[in-house]
């Protein structure tokens, strides 16, 4: 199996579109085709903070339509999703942008985009386990022993990483280093926490090099076991990023 998976993009549509050209995909009806039949994967967050969110939930709708694409959700598809479905959630933490995107369409459109998200979420499988279970893509991370089991700390911890509990000064939650930990056979590839480098540790990589941030966007290719990367175009943003001993 040849896939590249690319970490979380966050509505930066111009970079995700220069990073698929860059891995040999040409654009073809509104979507990137490989020539020699790859695959895309994709590590959840599509949407929110950056500037294009709808753009990345129709191509990676038509994408996972055309059996062209996999993709896991994030915590910010799953908070798009509880919007989408009525419930109470703060347009906060960057879902502000794509729900101004969206209702700046007409209802028709809105009514579209809204279906097509929720398609696509409720298709996807909580991480997905691929290649005889030698690749795993989930969208912080997976424990080794987790990998099989979709209960509620599951999905936690697939959705928001190995949170403690506590919160940063900045709100956000306090995350245990688990890759550290990490003893399983699989390839876990994710993303999450933004790292100004892909993070090589054990058998997992996280590449959410921040492009929402200003960092880049990155993909890694498998089974080469390379990154890709093109830089970001939004301003850097210096303590976006985690820093690790």
């Amino acid at each position: 199996m040849k896939i590249d998976i690319i970490g979380d993009i966050h509505g930066c549509y111009d970079e995700f579109k220069k990073l698929t050209k860059k891995l040999g995909y040409e654009w073809k009806n509104n979507i990137p085709v490989h020539p020699q039949g790859r695959k895309l994967g994709f590590v959840g967050d599509l949407t929110d903070r950056g500037p294009q969110s709808l753009k990345m939930i129709e191509t990676v709708y038509s994408l996972v339509n055309s059996k062209l694409a996999y993709y896991v959700p994030g915590n910010h598809c799953n908070k798009l999703y509880r919007f989408f479905l009525g419930r109470n959630v703060q347009i906060t933490h960057g879902l502000e942008t794509t729900v101004a995107e969206y209702e700046s369409l007409s209802s028709d459109k809105q009514v579209e985009i809204r279906k097509k998200f929720m398609k696509l979420y409720e298709n996807a499988p909580l991480y997905e386990v691929l290649d005889s279970g030698k690749l795993v893509i989930a969208h912080a991370g997976i424990r080794a022993d987790y990998i099989g089991r979709y209960d509620k700390k599951v999905q936690t911890f697939v959705l928001y990483g190995d949170i403690t509990g506590e919160t940063n000064p900045d709100g956000t939650p306090v995350r245990r280093d688990w890759a550290k930990h990490y003893k399983g056979k699989a390839w876990i590839i994710y993303g999450h926490t933004p790292v100004k480098e892909p993070r090589t540790v054990n058998r997992t990589v996280n590449i959410d090099t921040g492009c929402v941030f200003g960092g880049k966007l990155t993909a890694l290719r498998y089974p080469e076991m390379e990154t890709v990367s093109v830089p970001s175009t939004m301003p850097f943003i210096q303590e976006k990023f985690r820093e690790f001993d």
